[in-house]
């Protein structure tokens, strides 16, 4: 299994996964079709390529080109019933969808797919977690507000983590936001910050970690420094696996795979 970022960021998130030879996944598409497509070329991967996509929930910076890609390209889209009636509904052409059970895993271009429920101000999001028939294990989450003990389970054992780390709350509170979306932003149904996402990192088994993604960094609320620091401090995980996702240049391709034997 190997991954990639398109971009990571309140203007527009996309992710590429690829196990083998059944095609590359693409998890959320926040920019235009057009923008996608040039991100995608950036990383050797064409429209032809793609298998499916995924969408994880209905927000603009994770749906906005999903429908236009996917009909142009005739590629099936994968997502709950939820966010399709949020923002896919009338839009997408409905030979193309495939409505999954957030509590089910499916198979999908040689992987399979765990989706998660995740506590978030959308219609119905989900994160997932990915494995392949190797075993390895690659735990994508971002747009969350607070853990859930079902996130902990679920993300247990990965080999390979991309974590929201979205905001620091000090610069958050003395930011430009207004009242309402500060509380949006920091609230149960808002975004992980700096904090909460290293208290999660330190519940959960690293022994597998071969690689920590810093994802969905807002530009106007944190620093990628600051993020890696509350993760190096607060959950003491080893400075060389951490990377960060940007939100202009993504991520490159990054290669994964089984290092241990636990089952």
């Amino acid at each position: 299994m190997r991954f990639a970022s398109i971009g990571s960021g309140s203007e527009g998130n996309g992710t590429l996964i690829a196990a083998g030879s059944q095609g590359t996944l693409l998890v959320d598409c926040g920019f235009s079709a057009r923008a996608a497509l040039g991100r995608m070329a950036d990383l050797q991967v064409a429209a032809e390529d793609l298998a499916a996509i995924l969408v994880t929930h209905e927000h603009s910076d994770h749906v906005r080109g999903v429908a236009r890609l996917a009909n142009r390209c005739r590629i099936p889209v994968y997502t709950t019933w939820g966010t399709w009636a949020a923002k896919l509904s009338g839009v997408l052409d409905q030979t193309l969808l495939q409505l999954i059970n957030p509590h089910e895993a499916f198979e999908v271009a040689g992987l399979t797919v765990q989706p998660v429920p995740v506590p978030h101000d959308a219609r119905e999001p989900c994160q997932f977690v990915f494995q392949s028939r190797q075993g390895s294990r690659l735990g994508l989450l971002t747009d969350v507000g607070s853990v859930t003990p079902h996130m902990l389970a679920s993300y247990e054992q990965c080999d390979a983590l991309m974590l929201e780390c979205n905001h620091d709350l000090e610069m958050l509170a003395a930011g430009p936001y207004p009242p309402a979306l500060k509380r949006r932003v920091a609230g149960p149904l808002g975004h992980l910050n700096n904090r909460q996402s290293a208290q999660m990192l330190a519940q959960l088994d690293q022994a597998r970690l071969q690689h920590l993604v810093v994802t969905h960094i807002s530009q106007q609320n944190n620093h990628p420094e600051l993020a890696v620091a509350a993760l190096l401090e607060q959950a003491h995980c080893q400075e060389h696996k951490i990377r960060v996702a940007s939100q202009d240049s993504g991520l490159e391709w990054t290669p994964l795979h089984r290092t241990d034997m636990i089952s």
